[in-house]
């Protein structure tokens, strides 16, 4: 069990403040065989087994284990005074604001602020995250196993448009309204390919992904409880 950085969207940032994202699937690098098998260790670490179900071995590529503590990374920026300095010279004092929702952290002070250039979320330092996640469970699968309440769990946005009795979830692949009373499955399809189809990861090629399940706390890492010890 160790404490890790993940690395957020701001459309997924939203959905983990909002309650509707507890999983997320990252792609399996490097891919295993085709005909490859997965299985687990009874601690629940993924394995893979050959066609034969002979040579067990884990799977490279799986980065977080269950009970790990996640820190999560958003798009983030501090006051025009610091816009110079990198991450790691500021003093973890500075008032900030979150991207994805606007939010800030302004450490007791009252008064107005402004802030100055974007920070990627790649370069939040811990101190400035706010939300931890602790990972619950772990699987490795093919893309196209994901069920329609695993595709819930993504976070997908539920959609209604003007019409209630017309619920769906949104189609991330269109700007109109055509089209976006989507079914779990099909609105996460085009969630995923809207971020991976481009890095040559897309629904269709149906990769190997690692689906991580997790709760959420609105909490810095390091304002949280401390592990149990042994």
């Amino acid at each position: 069990m160790t404490d890790k950085p993940i690395l957020f969207s701001g459309e997924m940032v939203r959905a983990l403040l909002d309650g509707r994202k507890t999983q997320t699937r990252r792609v399996l690098k490097p891919q295993i065989g085709d005909l490859d098998q997965v299985g687990y260790f009874p601690d629940g670490e993924p394995i893979v087994m050959d066609s034969e179900g002979g040579h067990q071995s884990p799977i490279s590529g799986v980065k977080y284990a269950v009970g790990d503590r996640l820190w999560v990374r958003e798009a983030w920026k501090v006051g025009p005074a610091y816009d110079d300095l990198p991450p790691r010279d500021l003093s973890g004092e500075e008032c900030l604001k979150y991207m994805a929702d606007g939010a800030e952290q302004k450490w007791g002070w009252e008064h107005s602020q402004v802030y100055g250039r974007n920070r990627p979320s790649m370069f939040m330092p811990r101190w400035a995250s706010r939300l931890t996640l602790t990972v619950t469970d772990v699987r490795v699968q093919r893309l196209q196993d994901i069920s329609e309440s695993d595709a819930e769990a993504e976070g997908i946005e539920p959609y209604s448009g003007i019409d209630p009795c017309c619920t769906g979830y949104l189609n991330y692949q269109t700007q109109s309204e055509d089209g976006w009373w989507l079914p779990p499955v099909k609105s996460f399809r085009t969630l995923w390919d809207s971020l991976n189809a481009k890095r040559g990861y897309g629904w269709a090629e149906n990769p190997w992904v690692v689906a991580y399940t997790f709760t959420v706390e609105r909490i810095n890492i390091d304002a949280h409880s401390p592990r149990p010890t042994d």
